[in-house]
């Protein structure tokens, strides 16, 4: 009888316990989403039109762009890495496709494979210097973030380029950009109301999918989750983990130079400084991707919901007249929250 006793007493002093672990469970889990949720329920009530359609898709047009970036980057930090030369390639990407359309008259098809060319090749020889050489991955990039950054400005002195330009030898640029290239970044499809989506969102949700079953469901992406978890366990199964590095980056290359396509496409010109603000964006919202779901780690979809709350913050900011001197503190200090939160909850459950 004693021990019935005790064994009820046990269980009513345990049942708390269970009912704080599932309570904490809940937050590591959905506390992100339900904070998303409740940033758009307070925009909606402060502002006028931040639930209509057109809004929703301006936020997602918004975020195209370094979503993209961010999954690619999100591949790098799957392998233990990170890549800083990102919003260089997007820009590099960006300025090579005007140059081949607008200076040495070339079509939309050639402008994109050179930009694809690139991303690539520049991801290749970061993946090199970071395997062999053995340079850490962030001053690997960061060199070649500076490196990308000088060279996009030779071939025009520092000039951006555009339809008609002066070049450096007095000449005028005869070129112009393709319809079809510019499309990619103008062109909008029906979605039950006339020219709703742009073609940079569609281009956004496919790579994202794409990545996330690539990452998830793929032997290639468990083994990268593997290098990443412990690069030497995984040498010493036989995995061939600098080729899944080398790999990773040039994913990332890739990623980064197909949002330089989209932002050439978009602007219509070769603009040095229209890439200033990509990195810190992309990189944003892939650490807020740690967040989803308490992951705790690199993931696709998380980056993908990182991307659109930054997008909702900084739409619903602006909406409210917030100036924009302002917005890089709020989104910096929304970043600084979600990762304490998720990770001081992580560590709690962990002792």
């Amino acid at each position: 009888m004693d021990g019935d006793l005790a064994g009820k007493t046990a269980a009513k002093l345990e049942a708390p316990v269970q009912g704080r672990l599932s309570a904490r469970e809940l937050a590591i889990r959905y506390g992100f989403l339900v904070l998303l949720v409740g940033l758009i329920v307070f925009f909606s009530l402060a502002t006028r039109g931040f639930t209509s359609p057109q809004a929703a898709v301006f936020i997602l047009q918004s975020v195209s762009i370094t979503g993209i970036l961010a999954l690619g980057v999100t591949a790098t930090m799957v392998v233990g890495g990170f890549d800083l030369s990102i919003g260089s390639i997007a820009t590099s990407a960006m300025m090579a496709a005007a140059y081949v359309m607008v200076v040495m008259e070339q079509n939309a098809l050639v402008a994109v494979v050179v930009c694809l060319a690139i991303g690539a090749l520049v991801g290749l020889i970061n993946g090199l210097i970071i395997c062999y050489m053995r340079v850490p991955d962030l001053l690997a990039t960061l060199g070649m973030m500076f490196l990308l950054i000088g060279l996009q400005r030779i071939p025009t002195e520092g000039r951006s380029i555009a339809a008609g330009m002066t070049m450096p030898d007095g000449s005028t640029a005869a070129g112009t950009f393709s319809a079809n290239f510019l499309a990619l970044g103008r062109h909008r499809f029906d979605f039950f109301i006339p020219d709703l989506v742009p073609a940079s969102v569609v281009v956004l949700i496919v790579l994202a999918v794409l990545i996330w079953f690539f990452l998830e469901y793929t032997r290639f992406g468990r083994m990268m989750y593997a290098v990443g978890s412990n690069a030497r366990a995984a040498e010493f199964a036989g995995a061939p983990v600098r080729a899944y590095k080398i790999w990773a980056y040039v994913i990332s290359g890739v990623f980064a130079s197909i949002g330089g396509i989209l932002l050439a496409a978009r602007l219509g010109r070769g603009d040095i400084a229209s890439g200033n603000n990509l990195l810190l964006d992309a990189v944003a919202a892939a650490l807020i991707g740690f967040a989803v779901l308490g992951a705790a780690k690199p993931n696709a979809f998380g980056t993908a919901v990182g991307a659109l709350f930054v997008g909702v913050l900084l739409q619903g900011l602006t909406m409210m007249n917030v100036p924009y001197y302002t917005q890089d503190f709020v989104k910096g200090a929304v970043l600084v929250i979600a990762l304490v939160f998720t990770f001081s909850l992580l560590g709690r459950k962990g002792r």
